[in-house]
């Protein structure tokens, strides 16, 4: 395999020895002789060559036994060194496909030590060990090669580079994936080790974004899903990375996580963020606290360094969409929340006949637990118990249902109460059950069912498991909520489906968008380079003209500035889209960059861009 530095550019061939084996060459052309010696000139070289090695892991996954490195030092006489340097590796890569065991014409030892040593330093322990450096100094060898063979070869090079695996990397269109597990995928007892508290949002979004493939990220823990959204830039690597860290802070197995996880890409991924903010993927359709969940997500994500423009905006448009779809379909009329599910559940469970005289436990004062104890009151519940570590937000639940009886108990007198409660929500944050076997049977039966109903909506559960098996219990947890989806089906359908009409109108909208970005790079270095052509020649114009009034000079400059503005205001209709009807094609967009790129010479520094920043992050 052969890896070919030619300026920005990097070159990539490939040489099989035998079946299993190998050989990799790299080559890095230098312009002109003082650059090895040059740091700053350095600089411009080591961030692909690392990028290839670390980020692409090439030789990682291509190695053979042995891996040279090739510095080509090209005189100053040439008028296009790029160009030559360009042709001349083309010529080399073909060399070595063709031999499979290259040598070294000539070792320079001084040159090897001087570029090697900062390279040394940044490499793997692994990736160092298995290294066999090589510095080949053959500028010599360019007398014997003719200039315009090698000028007229350079044409078909560049083109072959701009098809390199990292050219390809480096202007790769990121994607947006989701990886996850929800309530349709995986168990409950899977989902609730994967949880994450929402204090925990902002680290595991710094986490996720420090592994080498992802740019931005979000999280989306709910008691019915746990879903990472992130900007990848190698979707089959990203989701390698992600599914691993969700092991890592779990404690579930890759494997185990493969057999639940659910994974979708770009628009597919849109979409589905689309759907769960306007309740269609929630067990009770239309459920409308998930849209506070997605807001939630956003509010916790700002100023968060990888909560960047695309997942930011991707949060945005879904939250406008479950706001439109709640508004247009009026899909969220009825019993649409896990929390007021619960209490229909419990509605359905206990007979009619001691439903007015039920003893009912709320145990947790939180969202889900105030919306508990609201619904209790909207269905006629008159009087209640609820047990919270502290009495605060019990009380103020208190002051908004001034007609309902609340009466608060500590945590410690929990069992105390639970023994006198025939129905107990559980909604609480605890990472360890609050009920298990040996407590419940202890506590004595005094209801007409003869058992004591549990309604357990907190993930991870507050319910032991083994709490069921006892005859005197009955214990429902979030997974058992999709016993009350089963009225109004055809409503709920046509509702969704206008739901899904709508969702297909904003999709478009955020791709708009979204494609629009890939252009703002473009867009900002087009604009600085003229601006610099702008400022030089109206300089050159004042000194020319000697003496002139601050008068003529604001004539001058708004002169030249109104010339540019009118030059920039084509390119820049085609390039910008914000969803409107008339936008160009993402692919007929993509084509007018490349074309300004290509015309203003922008794309270099666009690519230098991207790579600093992904090595700036490797840094951190």
């Amino acid at each position: 395999m052969g890896v070919v530095v030619a300026g920005q550019y990097i070159y990539i061939t490939q040489t099989k020895t035998n079946a299993t084996q190998f050989h990799c060459q790299i080559i890095i052309i230098l312009t002109t002789k003082p650059l090895l010696s040059n740091p700053a000139a350095q600089l411009q070289i080591i961030p692909f060559f690392l990028t290839s090695l670390i980020h692409l892991q090439i030789i990682l996954s291509l190695l053979g036994d042995q891996v040279s490195l090739t510095l080509l030092s090209l005189p100053r006489s040439f008028s296009s060194p790029m160009a030559a340097a360009c042709g001349f590796a083309t010529s080399i890569a073909s060399s070595t496909r063709s031999n499979p065991n290259p040598r070294p014409l000539a070792v320079s030892r001084p040159q090897l030590q001087t570029f090697y040593k900062p390279l040394n330093n940044r490499m793997s322990p692994a990736l160092n060990k298995r290294l066999f450096v090589r510095c080949e100094s053959v500028s010599q060898k360019l007398n014997s090669i003719d200039k315009e063979e090698l000028k007229r070869s350079s044409v078909m090079a560049l083109a072959q580079l701009k098809d390199s695996a990292m050219d390809r990397y480096t202007k790769e269109k990121s994607s947006i994936v989701v990886i996850g597990l929800n309530v349709h995928t995986a168990p409950v007892d899977v989902r609730e080790k994967l949880a994450i508290q929402e204090a925990q949002w902002p680290q595991a979004i710094s986490e996720l974004c420090a592994l080498n493939h992802i740019e931005e990220a979000a999280v989306l823990s709910t008691c019915n899903r746990i879903e990472v959204y992130v900007v990848a830039l190698s979707q089959h690597r990203g989701v390698k990375e992600v599914t691993e860290w969700m092991s890592k802070i779990s404690g579930v197995s890759v494997s185990e996580l493969c057999q639940h996880r659910f994974m979708l890409y770009n628009k597919d991924a849109t979409r589905h963020l689309f759907e769960v903010a306007s309740g269609l993927d929630s067990i009770v359709l239309g459920e409308g606290q998930i849209l506070a969940q997605v807001k939630q997500v956003k509010k916790l994500g700002q100023g968060v360094d990888g909560f960047n423009k695309k997942i930011g905006g991707l949060f945005e448009h879904a939250i406008i969409t479950g706001k439109r779809v709640r508004t247009e379909t009026n899909i969220s009329a009825g019993s649409v929340s896990v929390s007021s599910a619960a209490v229909e559940l419990a509605l359905m469970k206990l007979p009619e006949s001691s439903y007015a005289t039920s003893r009912v436990l709320v145990i947790g004062a939180g969202k889900m637990g105030k919306l508990v104890i609201k619904h209790l009151a909207a269905k006629g519940c008159k009087e209640m118990v609820v047990v919270n570590r502290t009495e605060e937000k019990v009380a103020v639940i208190r002051e908004e249902l001034k007609d309902i009886q609340i009466i608060y108990k500590p945590l410690s007198e929990m069992m105390a109460c639970a023994a006198e409660a025939d129905v107990i929500f559980t909604s609480t944050a605890s990472d360890s059950p609050l009920f298990l076997k040996e407590h419940v049977k202890t506590l004595p039966v005094d209801t007409e069912m003869g058992r004591r109903l549990f309604i357990d909506i907190s993930v991870p559960r507050n319910v032991g498991p083994c709490v069921s098996d006892l005859e005197t219990a009955e214990v429902y947890n979030v997974d058992d909520l999709k016993d009350i989806v089963a009225a109004n089906k055809e409503d709920r359908l046509r509702k969704a489906m206008e739901a899904q009409t709508i969702i297909s109108e904003e999709l478009q909208h955020f791709e708009a968008w979204k494609d629009s970005l890939e252009a703002v790079p473009t867009i900002k270095k087009l604009r600085a380079y003229l601006e610099r052509i702008r400022a030089s020649e109206m300089d050159k114009c004042l000194s020319k003209m000697g003496d002139v009034t601050d008068k003529e000079k604001k004539a001058i400059y708004d002169l030249s500035m109104g010339m540019m503005k009118k030059f920039l205001h084509g390119p820049m209709q085609h390039l910008r889209c914000d969803g409107r009807s008339d936008c160009q094609k993402p692919e007929e967009m993509l084509e007018i960059m490349h074309a300004v790129n290509r015309m203003f010479d922008l794309e270099t520094e666009i690519i230098l861009e991207t790579v600093r920043t992904k090595m700036e992050r490797i840094k951190r």
